[in-house]
């Protein structure tokens, strides 16, 4: 398939390629005629019609039967026969033409089985039945799943519920929505005989909801020739302008893509690295994309180089070559081999700078990834077939059965099930889900244990949580990004890592102020079944992370602090140990003489201390008596819940302290901080006191007072 074939809804020639651009050849339908099409169809043997779906389906799978598909074209041609489209070709040439795009994408026999019959239990006597007699159960599924499909209407207008069983549906099996891909490719190729208000109508439609499932999908090659379809009906100045902006550059004597090519050649030869280099040029809609980030366009922004390999490490041998080689632009490089993107797409990302300034990007990747790259899950075959030596009651699976776990099915595609099943209602999955359609890009975080979380660009802390660990995420009080403490609001980054603090409180609840924070389906969904089950707390907004609803008691003033535990140099002076870093045994101290007579004892790590020595104040040598008894002052940081003032008391009585006076300042930012001045008959029990307090749920940390 071209990116760049001729739309019949906008005539005019396509550019053409240029010759010297080694690029892989793809079959374009619409140079096939219907002598090709619609020929003999004698008994026993292939007819003529499929010659083409054959040959490319042999490039991709040599040994395959190609009986069922004589069978499905012949039944196809029958049902259809006398049936035309509006085009004026015969109706059969439009199953062929999904089939065949289906072909050259590396599906295997039974997707292209089912694809010839995906109309006619539509639009022909053919049943659902017949098809099961005829070609088997996997071939009915599929028929049947497109059948629905076809029923669906996928505009403003369109029932969500409706939507939601047809995703469902293809959520059983990924082929569904393939062979539906297809067939939206083929008619939006012919959509120049509509009126123009329908060809708008299914463009926007094919823009909303078909393109970004293509993309999920990972079927790079339908989602880059829909919407270069697509832009030239919604966007037909822009897309002349494109044309033009193609076909000056095709003109160009010179060509910076095939001369760094060939550089690029030279490299990996003398590196003793076999691969294959060719040069993609971008398609209408990335060209134009190009032209408004970057302005006047150059030779090298009109394509990028493709590097194939036979292994992965092959990748990151011609990476090393090229950045020793060449200028590498350190900023462009990505590595989606050892971080895949949802959709199963490796490859590494890098960039090479000439050295007249252009930049040339470049895509490593081997010929396996390519091929996933660029047809998605219809390039991983059939999910279901039995492996080779697998005994047959271990593999036996029935498609009508409901629900079927398919090994190839991406995440974003396992999840939307999920979503559908944990939706309190239709119009919510619905808008959750045009959501998430709506996020092009994806970011990569890394948990503690090493493992990935995939989010949409702009998730937070919350979508992390709910991505994690489902609906157990009600319970996060927290988190720490890249090993500092953030808030659940914090709007992560690629390549981010992210620590989760979970309460063990059984009662903890999301806050509605979640939904504010929220992007992923999984979390708003998750945070709306929850608020629906509990209406109660959806009439009275809770704070970020309930604060303590108990009163607060006031401070209370700090008494005069003497130590007879401290030994001071100065005979008769009073001694007071400072309330600004209370120090203990068997803390380092030294001591001020103040007004009055008194000596104020301080930790050496005081920030008072260094004030002092700057101002010139002379020191007095202080040390710690045989007394053991002390108070000090600790700061508790700690994310808000209920019962959480109760439950930090309560552990600082059960260690022995006695609370002088406690402070707990108003909650910010889902955070609340606590003073406590506390007694304790040992200072060795200070240690177990703060590691009490720690161990409380939605505390965070625990030090003593530093005062500035």
């Amino acid at each position: 398939m071209s990116a760049e074939a001729t739309n019949p809804a906008t005539p005019g020639p396509v550019v053409p390629t240029v010759a010297r651009r080694k690029a892989r050849a793809r079959i374009d339908l619409r140079r096939l005629g219907l002598a090709a099409l619609l020929g003999n169809a004698a008994r026993g043997r292939l007819p003529d019609a499929i010659g083409h779906v054959v040959e490319a389906h042999r490039a991709h799978y040599p040994d395959a039967d190609l009986e069922p598909l004589r069978r499905a074209y012949v039944l196809a041609e029958s049902s259809h026969r006398g049936q035309m489209r509006k085009s004026g070709e015969p109706y059969i040439t439009h199953p062929l033409a999904v089939t065949l795009i289906l072909a050259e994408l590396g599906a295997e026999t039974t997707t292209l089985t089912a694809s010839l019959l995906h109309d006619t239990v539509e639009d022909t006597e053919v049943t659902l039945d017949q098809v099961r007699e005829q070609f088997g159960e996997e071939v009915r599924y599929l028929v049947d799943g497109v059948t629905k499909l076809e029923k669906v209407d996928y505009g403003a207008a369109a029932e969500p519920e409706t939507f939601r069983k047809m995703l469902v549906a293809t959520g059983s099996d990924v082929r569904v929505m393939s062979i539906k891909l297809a067939d939206r490719l083929h008619n939006m190729r012919t959509l120049g005989v509509m009126r123009r208000e329908k060809q708008e109508r299914i463009a926007k439609v094919t823009r909303d909801v078909l393109i970004p499932l293509a993309e999920r999908l990972g079927v790079q090659a339908l989602k880059t020739e829909l919407e270069d379809l697509v832009f030239a009906i919604l966007h037909p100045e822009e897309y002349a302008h494109t044309r033009e902006l193609i076909a000056e550059n095709a003109a160009r004597g010179d060509d910076p893509l095939a001369e760094i090519s060939d550089e690029v050649r030279g490299v990996l030869r003398e590196a003793d690295i076999p691969a294959e280099v060719l040069i993609r040029p971008r398609h209408f809609v990335s060209v134009h994309r190009v032209s408004r980030k970057r302005g006047e366009l150059r030779g090298a922004d009109f394509g990028r180089l493709l590097v194939l390999v036979g292994e992965d490490a092959d990748c990151y041998a011609v990476l090393g070559e090229l950045h020793t080689c060449l200028t590498p632009v350190v900023s462009e490089f990505k590595d989606f081999i050892a971080v895949p993107k949802f959709n199963l797409y490796q490859s590494l990302h890098t960039a090479v700078a000439r050295a007249d300034g252009q930049v040339v990007e470049v895509l490593v990747r081997t010929h396996q990834m390519h091929k996933v790259a660029e047809a998605g899950v219809v390039a991983l075959g059939n999910p279901y077939a039995p492996a080779a030596d697998a005994p047959a009651a271990e593999t036996a699976e029935d498609p009508a059965d409901g629900e079927r776990a398919d090994p190839t099915r991406p995440g974003w595609l396992s999840r939307l099930l999920d979503w559908q099943k944990a939706a309190p209602d239709t119009d919510t999955f619905w808008s959750t889900l045009r959501e998430d359609l709506a996020q092009d890009r994806e970011i990569t975080v890394f948990r503690p244990d090493g493992g990935t979380l995939g989010l949409p660009e702009g998730a937070t802390c919350v979508d992390a949580a709910y991505a994690q660990y489902g609906e157990d995420a009600h319970a996060c009080i927290g988190a720490r990004v890249n090993g500092r403490l953030a808030t659940l609001s914090t709007v992560l980054r690629d390549g981010d890592t992210v620590q989760l603090l979970m309460g063990q409180d059984p009662a903890s609840e999301p806050s509605r102020e979640w939904l504010e924070h929220a992007h992923t389906p999984a979390a708003r969904i998750a945070i709306q079944r929850w608020l629906a089950t509990h209406p109660d707390a959806a009439e009275e907004p809770q704070a970020p992370a309930a604060a303590p609803t108990r009163p607060v008691p006031e401070p209370l003033a700090p008494t005069p602090r003497t130590a007879s535990a401290v030994v001071v140099d100065r005979p008769d002076a009073t001694v007071r140990l400072a309330g600004c870093c209370t120090p203990v045994p068997p803390d380092e101290v030294t001591g001020f003489a103040v007004r009055g007579g008194v000596v104020t004892v301080h930790r050496v790590e005081c920030a008072a201390v260094a004030h002092m020595k700057g101002t010139g104040r002379p020191e007095s040598a202080v040390s710690w008596g045989d007394s053991t008894a002390c108070r000090v002052t600790l700061v508790a940081e700690s994310f808000g819940r209920p019962h959480l003032l109760a439950d930090l008391t309560e552990a600082m009585a059960q260690e022995g302290a006695e609370i002088v006076s406690a402070t707990v300042e108003p909650p910010s930012q889902q955070r609340v901080r606590h003073t406590y001045t506390v007694e304790l008959p040992d200072a060795a029990h200070l240690p177990a006191l703060m590691r009490a307090m720690r161990n409380v749920a939605g505390v965070y940390d625990v030090g003593r007072a530093q005062h500035q």
